[in-house]
């Protein structure tokens, strides 16, 4: 058990509110790490901190910006193993997947230094004689960053990396139950030689993100998260003039049709859905089978299904490790009983064991409810499979499209123009042709449509496009 602190202006300094603790999803009487929530006080010093770092850190050379980040991947992979071990047990995840967290981490760092190399401005003729007039990107300022627990390294950089290279301070407010994965990024940041302020942590709950969040001082927000808060963050944020970007929920649909390779689709369509316990906001919840396959499609479904197996996460043969928290485990468990009232099936699937062994969930698969079900439409964040049938490509495309969220979605066919027509048609942000609907790279843009984000996008040159500002330059000599 270790006692963690937050981080602001350089310092490790506890937080003065109620102690708390995270616990280990696969054992929940084991208490990982101990620490106290932050108060008004502790979010107020650490947005200073980030205010007072904000001009030096703005005309460091970005070379040198550059070069923290990728000191602090080669930190994050020296420290691959303990990273690793203290991310399964804070929040569950197999150690395969928890190892490769870390390198994600990690590569999203080195990509975001070579930003230091990409242009940063354009020039312009000009009308007047012995001028120039170019384009000049400057940074936002102290920025707020909130991050959720079921990524709770990888997010975290792809958000920190762009900010800090481009200039901008940070006040960072990690999910409370991940602290310690947190700790370790902010400890590889300082390890690489950030300067004090520019990157600072508190520990706590909504109240201090919401703190941080009015503060006259903090100029962006980038936020990843739950729709409903997702959405207050876009207010608060409106309220006071300054951007903020939202990543939020997804109601991810597969599409099946008749000439797709099922087998195949089974088991990417599974992976998508049940991978990391399907706690990823593009995991696939909704599959909407073409009808004349449909049972032929079940039963592959199925057979895939059977062959993850859910336990200790740190056991190399385990596919599936616990959901992350109580709250998850129960509302699963409420979803199982609420198909079977709705006139649904359960095919297979649903809490295995009781909460106190451990928050373990067996691939839930249900069929038999209507489209507009709430199972169908509202985002359960765990490993369950709503299936539906369809007509034809343009019924499922309806059926896919009618839903508040817009954030991800795959479709498996071997026909190109039905390819085509759903790159033109699927209302989503993320679209897999033949892939599961999981996955997201640092070069490329990342992101939803409607209810699921703002329209700035994460990562590539969005990063870049959301944390700095354009500065335009009317550059003239100064003789006559």
């Amino acid at each position: 058990m270790i006692d963690l602190e937050n981080h602001v202006g350089g310092a490790w300094r506890p937080g003065s509110g109620a102690p708390t603790a995270s616990i280990d999803p696969s054992a929940p009487s084991r208490v990982v790490a101990r620490f106290r929530l932050s108060t008004a006080t502790d979010v107020d010093a650490a947005v200073a901190s980030a205010a007072d770092a904000g001009p030096g850190w703005a005309v460091e050379n970005i070379h040198q910006r550059a070069h923290h980040l990728r000191r602090t991947a080669e930190i994050l992979r020296e420290r691959t193993d303990a990273i690793a071990a203290d991310l399964t047990a804070e929040q569950g995840k197999i150690t395969a997947v928890a190892r490769g967290e870390v390198e994600r981490a990690a590569t999203v760092f080195e990509f975001f230094a070579q930003d230091a190399v990409q242009p940063l401005g354009e020039s312009y003729g000009s009308p007047r004689p012995k001028e120039r007039i170019l384009t000049h990107r400057v940074p936002v300022g102290p920025t707020l960053v909130i991050t959720p627990w079921n990524v709770p390294l990888a997010i975290p950089a792809w958000k920190i990396a762009p900010a800090l290279v481009h200039g901008n301070t940070v006040v960072w407010k990690p999910s409370e139950h991940v602290p310690l994965v947190a700790s370790h990024l902010v400890r590889a940041l300082t390890d690489a030689g950030l300067p004090p302020g520019v990157c600072n942590m508190v520990l706590g709950d909504g109240s201090a993100a919401s703190r941080a969040l009015a503060d006259p001082a903090v100029k962006a927000c980038t936020f990843t998260g739950s729709t409903a808060i997702g959405l207050a963050v876009e207010q608060a944020a409106a309220a006071r003039h300054i951007p903020a970007l939202t990543e939020m929920g997804g109601m991810n649909a597969a599409i099946v049709l008749a000439d797709a390779d099922l087998e195949f689709a089974a088991e990417q369509i599974v992976a998508a859905a049940t991978g990391w316990s399907g706690q990823r906001c593009t995991a696939t919840s909704r599959v909407i089978v073409e009808r004349e396959v449909a049972e032929r499609f079940e039963k592959l479904l199925l057979a895939a299904v059977r062959l993850q197996r859910v336990g200790d996460p740190r056991d190399p043969s385990v596919q599936l490790g616990p959901v992350t928290t109580r709250r998850q485990f129960d509302e699963l468990g409420a979803a199982v009983e609420l198909a079977g009232r709705s006139g649904g099936e359960v095919l297979s699937g649903g809490p295995s064991g009781s909460a106190e062994e451990g928050f373990f969930v067996e691939p839930i698969v249900i069929r038999g409810l209507p489209a507009d079900h709430r199972l169908a439409r509202d985002e359960v964040f765990g490993p369950l499979i709503v299936l539906l049938e369809a007509a034809d490509l343009d019924e499922a495309l309806t059926v896919a499209n009618d839903s508040a969220f817009g954030l991800s979605g795959s479709l498996f066919t071997r026909d190109l123009d039905s390819a085509l027509d759903a790159v033109d048609r699927f209302d989503v942000g993320v679209l897999h042709i033949n892939s599961e609907s999981t996955g997201a790279d640092p070069h490329v843009p990342f992101g939803g449509f409607k209810q699921s984000g703002t329209p700035h996008k994460e990562m590539g040159r969005s990063a870049r496009d959301f944390f700095t500002r354009v500065k335009t330059v009317y550059l003239r000599s100064g003789a006559r």
